[in-house]
């Protein structure tokens, strides 16, 4: 993996060197003697090696220095510099020589883009650790959204469900009110008509002379079942006092009342009495 980086910066480092060590000496080779330009080129070349090595040995010490960087990157420059003047002060191919004239500069870009590698590399444990926690969170994500999912589902069953049933039981209470209030309807008819009414109150038995009782509707509504504990709270009356509570029922009212206001006065009042009794007593006491 260190070869990706350091391979590209050597060879970008050597074409770099080549070339400005080639354009000093021809440059200076017409106005001075070719070793005098030979030596400024190596000069050039050297200034730049040494302060790259010594960069270097200060990278692996986990050091760095902004001196060293700083000529380091002036001899770039200067590099840079004598090839952009050459490439300028040529009569042929002076386009070709400022094509590479950045080839120095890139020569340092590669070095920074390695020490930065170098800075943040990782061991192939520290490697496989990272890998194993980010598989790992993966795996948690993946399974949190299918239980989400699965949640999701079954709530959107559980409220079908519900909806259905729920519906279900509307359209049985709406049928069953549409029954009730057809049958009521006709019993209202049955009431209110004048024939039906004279045959029903023919077929009920008379309680006084002269009084007929007048057929009642049943009575639609909700009502409360007595308990067994409501019943038995109270105690059965004996004859005496349920011949006394009777008579003071009957003769509340002037004229005394009838065996069926009676009766129903006594059941409003809590009073609890079989009809067979209740009656022997409205004999005994009229």
């Amino acid at each position: 993996m260190r070869a990706k980086t350091v391979l590209p910066a050597v060879a970008m480092t050597a074409v770099s060197m080549v070339l400005t060590l080639a354009v000093v000496v021809m440059w200076l080779g017409t106005a001075v003697p070719w070793p005098v330009a030979l030596v400024v080129g190596l000069g050039i070349d050297g200034g730049w090696l040494a302060t790259l090595a010594y960069e270097r040995r200060l990278a692996a010490q986990g050091d760095h220095n902004r001196a060293v960087t700083a000529v380091g990157w002036s001899f770039g420059l200067v590099a840079t510099g004598v090839l952009i003047a050459h490439a300028l002060t040529a009569e042929e191919s002076a386009g070709a020589w400022l094509a590479v004239a950045w080839l120095p500069i890139a020569a340092k870009a590669l070095w920074l883009v390695h020490a930065m590698w170098e800075r943040t590399a990782l061991t192939p444990v520290a490697l496989d650790a990272i890998r194993g926690i980010q598989q790992e969170a993966r795996d948690e994500a993946a399974v949190a959204r299918a239980r989400l999912r699965a949640e999701a589902a079954t709530e959107e069953t559980r409220l079908t469900a519900v909806t259905e049933a729920g519906a279900r039981v509307a359209r049985v209470q709406a049928k069953t009110a549409q029954t009730l209030s057809g049958a009521w309807s006709t019993l209202e008819t049955a009431r209110a008509g004048e024939e039906t009414g004279r045959a029903l109150t023919s077929v009920t038995a008379r309680v006084t002379p002269g009084v007929t009782p007048r057929w009642e509707l049943p009575v639609w509504g909700p009502s409360e079942p007595l308990t067994s504990r409501s019943l038995e709270a109270a105690p059965a009356l004996t004859d005496e006092a349920l011949d006394v509570i009777v008579d003071e029922i009957r003769t509340s009212e002037t004229p005394a009342l009838s065996y069926r206001e009676m009766a129903a006065r006594f059941r409003a009042a809590g009073h609890s009495a079989s009809e067979v009794r209740l009656r022997a007593a409205w004999k005994r006491v009229a």
